[in-house]
């Protein structure tokens, strides 16, 4: 369950956010497929930014564009289609990675929540038939999402970092949690992954949104996230996990 620590990151949401049933997530991770997926989301959908992570301790990166800063995690929403997106483009360092967790846990409670999907590209060897989402999810996330879909499941391997907190909380929890995933490459953002990532999603949850222009949307962010991607290579192996989900 979420901290109850007045110290622990938590999101700080306006009050006029409605119920969201579905809540997404995307990190800056290896090749950038899930932060791209969900910033493009967000952006494509024209949501409203309605809150942000307030991280105890120093921010580590405060993103900023034409000038104008922001915060390095944030909230999307769209009450019409009761569309959650958070968009995290601080990279979480393993002593956060509980706290981060929580916090992300606590933000579905807040909106009411019927599920949570992390988004997330994995660094694997793999082949031109591997070029495909996969999921890793709980059995209710399965039952209620995937019955009827194509996507294909992840073999052996394990989780790590936030996205092992948030599955791990939902095989015992109530909450739905699933992750779509994909092989991706180091380029930064993988545009290819990050499609495939939302047309995981989009099949799933019926989601309306066009992935076309995503490569034009991907170039205009390379810069800034080519540096991301940067400070993820030259992170020190303590502060940053390794991605240890295999296929």
């Amino acid at each position: 369950m979420p901290s109850a620590d007045s110290s622990a990151p938590q999101f700080a949401v306006t009050d006029d956010a409605g119920d969201i049933d579905t809540l997404v997530v995307g990190f800056t991770e290896y090749g950038l497929a899930g932060l791209t997926a969900v910033d493009y989301l967000s952006d494509q959908l024209d949501m409203r930014q309605a809150g942000h992570l307030e991280a105890a301790g120093p921010p580590h990166i405060t993103p900023f564009e034409g000038g104008v800063p922001r915060h390095h995690t944030r909230l999307y929403v769209d009450e019409e289609r009761s569309l959650g997106v958070v968009v995290g483009e601080r990279m979480v360092p393993v002593e956060a990675v509980p706290g981060v967790a929580d916090a992300v846990l606590a933000l579905t409670d807040r909106l009411g929540s019927e599920s949570l999907s992390v988004l997330s590209g994995v660094p694997v060897a793999h082949g031109p038939d591997d070029h495909v989402p996969f999921y890793i999810a709980t059995e209710d996330y399965r039952e209620r999402y995937l019955a009827d879909s194509d996507v294909r499941p992840m073999g052996t391997g394990f989780l790590d970092g936030v996205t092992a907190e948030l599955v791990a909380s939902g095989i015992d929890d109530d909450l739905p949690v699933g992750v779509f995933t994909t092989p991706a490459h180091p380029q930064a953002p993988d545009a290819a992954a990050a499609i495939r990532l939302l047309e995981a999603l989009t099949e799933t949850h019926e989601i309306d949104v066009d992935t076309g222009p995503l490569e034009a949307f991907a170039a205009t962010v390379e810069a800034q996230y080519r540096a991301l991607a940067e400070r993820i290579e030259s992170a020190d192996e303590t502060a940053m996990p390794d991605d240890r989900m295999y296929m």
